[in-house]
């Protein structure tokens, strides 16, 4: 028997218990703004740990007749790892993510999928902003790093509204917090990633300000990310440049400490200068040694990491 699929899997993560919106009255808004594309679609819960009154509500529904899929982590693991069940539990060839509250207007969401520009991915810019200054001014700098470093112009990566075709799954996987990333890695493959403005919700108007800890893992995940995009086929370009760096300053600081001790009769004994020196020269061949064995395992495996992504062939 023929499995119909639909033509598109609404993924609706569940991770955060503070900013989870009424199920039923979220759920049936997002439902009626979908029905009104006139495509079929499928709705994927994913509960990132217990939420038993969320679980309990989305059951009600499901009593009433209503075409929800329901998944329970047995344990809290992060959004990406929730996306990343649902991403597997999809059947769409269309996939919409969208978060447990309100970022957009909810008629903001049928216009994307009716509208939405050709592209692989479409992502949600929420604009005009309405938050406060605080939320904009980090959101402001965030972005600002971003393109900095990567080069990449996006200005609302904190928007949880995406709509992808499915296809981006073969070859992009997400873990730890790099759910906000996606659009990123998407457009490291060759992926057209295009960006649309969407009038922000007044329901998401709520001043954000996050302790060091979580400014600190933001930063830690916008390097693991550059690393990701620039030296995953290529680390010893990162490996060696560093490590040749290291090796040389300390191969220089080295020879000028050698050279005052032999013509200059400073003596080197009571100097920790020399040790700083010598270190620099190890952890140097250590590098260069990483990023050779990270060549060579890339070498190996090179038949099996296509990095290229086919967009059409004529023949």
């Amino acid at each position: 028997m023929k499995v119909v699929r639909p033509e598109l899997s609404v993924i609706i993560p569940v991770s955060e218990q503070p900013r989870v919106h009424p199920v039923e009255a979220l759920y049936t808004d997002y439902q009626q703004r979908i029905a009104a594309t006139g495509l079929s679609y499928e709705f994927i819960y994913v509960l990132d740990g217990s939420f038993k009154k969320v679980y309990k509500a989305l059951c009600a529904l499901r009593e009433k007749g209503e075409n929800i899929t329901i998944i329970r982590l047995a344990r809290w693991h992060g959004e990406s790892t929730a996306l990343t069940a649902g991403f597997e539990q999809a059947k769409g060839e269309r996939i919409l993510t969208l978060p447990p509250f309100y970022q957009v207007d909810g008629a903001a969401i049928t216009e994307l999928i009716q509208n939405a520009p050709p592209a692989d991915m479409v992502i949600v810019r929420r604009w005009p902003r309405s938050d406060s200054l605080i939320n904009r001014l980090q959101t402001r700098v965030f972005h600002l790093i971003l393109k900095w470093i990567l080069g990449v112009d996006f200005h609302d990566l904190g928007c949880s509204i995406r709509l992808f075709n499915r296809r981006i799954l073969e070859k992009v996987s997400i873990y730890g917090d790099q759910h906000r990333f996606l659009p990123i890695l998407a457009h490291r493959y060759g992926y057209k990633v295009r960006e649309v403005p969407l009038a922000q919700s007044k329901q998401d108007i709520y001043q954000k300000l996050y302790p060091m800890g979580v400014y600190s893992r933001r930063l830690l995940d916008l390097l693991s990310i550059f690393f990701l995009v620039k030296f995953t086929r290529k680390p010893l370009r990162f490996f060696g440049l560093t490590g040749l760096s290291s090796l040389l300053a300390g191969g220089i600081y080295t020879g000028y400490l050698v050279f005052q001790r032999l013509y200059m009769g400073v003596a080197l004994a009571d100097r920790p200068a020399l040790l700083l020196g010598l270190l620099l020269i190890v952890l140097g061949i250590q590098l260069f040694a990483i990023g050779l064995v990270g060549e060579l395992i890339i070498f190996t495996h090179a038949r099996e990491q296509r990095e290229y992504t086919i967009e059409q062939i004529v023949n």
